[in-house]
């Protein structure tokens, strides 16, 4: 298992923060010029290709025979169920309460690793996830409005519980897969499964073929899936898994304070709330609790 330096890990975390919560704002105005299914099946299709071509003169690394369910589970649980019920689900219920139910995931992950990966769940840990629960809950109160459907919150919690499953099995069973090809086969895989979906659902001729979709395609295939899930899965199998999800509490929070900023969207106290409890609950899940004092040493 490949170790991380401070230095590199903190690089590592700002870099994937940076990238999810500015592609909110990138495929938002994308979306408006393509089929969803579609727009989500092309960046994650070409941005696997992409990668495989990159890497196909160390092909010796994929080892087909042990790794392939691996590969096929990765990329149903992290791309082809998370990616695609997202899509369907944006559509029956508001930006902002679909962002919270999503953002369960940190506090799935830190309980499924508590079951499967023999990782802790402190009090420490446990009021720092729920924190960062609460925090995302205060930035995103401005997006409650609109109608919402049963079917739409079932397929948010559905989305969280495919990425959390996701990232605690990359954790638990990716050890033995190079990192840059279970990206590559999980992204081309379940991009082609997506892909598809969206030509048998949606309409190819509906595709605008202007700038701003233009930019947001080209930014989720080299940044959005390709080099972000390289970063996140390879935080994951270097560091607990619950304290890397932790921080993607901040990715709702980078992507309000974006609209605030370039939008000039107001500057809310839930906003100002939301930060102080996303920062608390991640210092609370990262922080090392003090080893009790022996019989002995007293």
């Amino acid at each position: 298992m490949k170790t991380l330096s401070s230095m590199q890990r903190l690089g590592l975390i700002v870099a994937l923060v940076l990238i999810w919560g500015v592609s909110w704002s990138i495929y938002k105005v994308a979306l408006d010029y393509t089929p969803p299914l579609l727009f989500a099946g092309m960046r994650t299709l070409l941005g696997g290709v992409l990668l495989m071509l990159l890497l196909w003169p160390k092909r010796s690394r994929i080892r087909w025979k042990q790794n392939r369910s691996v590969y096929l589970i990765s990329a149903l649980l992290n791309v082809v169920l998370f990616y695609g019920l997202q899509t369907i689900g944006l559509l029956y219920m508001p930006s902002g309460l679909f962002t919270v139910l999503v953002y369960l995931q940190p506090v799935l992950v830190g309980l499924f690793a508590s079951l499967w990966l023999d990782e802790r769940m402190t009090p420490l840990k446990a009021t720092g996830l729920l924190l960062g629960f609460l925090g995302v809950v205060s930035v995103s109160v401005g997006g409650f409005s609109g109608h919402i459907a049963v079917i739409g919150v079932v397929l948010a919690i559905a989305t969280a519980i495919s990425w959390a499953f996701g990232t605690v099995f990359i954790k638990k069973s990716g050890a033995s897969v190079d990192s840059l090809w279970l990206v590559a086969f999980q992204c081309t895989l379940g991009g082609i499964v997506l892909t598809v979906s969206g030509l048998l659902t949606e309409s190819w001729s509906d595709i605008v073929w202007n700038g701003a979709y233009l930019t947001g395609l080209i930014f989720g295939v080299f940044l959005g899936i390709a080099l972000s899930w390289i970063i996140y899965i390879t935080l994951t199998q270097a560091g607990e898994a619950s304290q890397v999800a932790s921080y993607t509490f901040l990715v709702p929070l980078l992507s309000v304070l974006i609209g605030t900023l370039a939008l000039h969207e107001p500057f809310s106290r839930f906003l100002l709330l939301g930060l102080v409890l996303i920062g608390g609950g991640i210092y609370l899940v990262n922080r090392k609790a003090r080893p009790r004092p022996t019989a002995a040493a007293s």
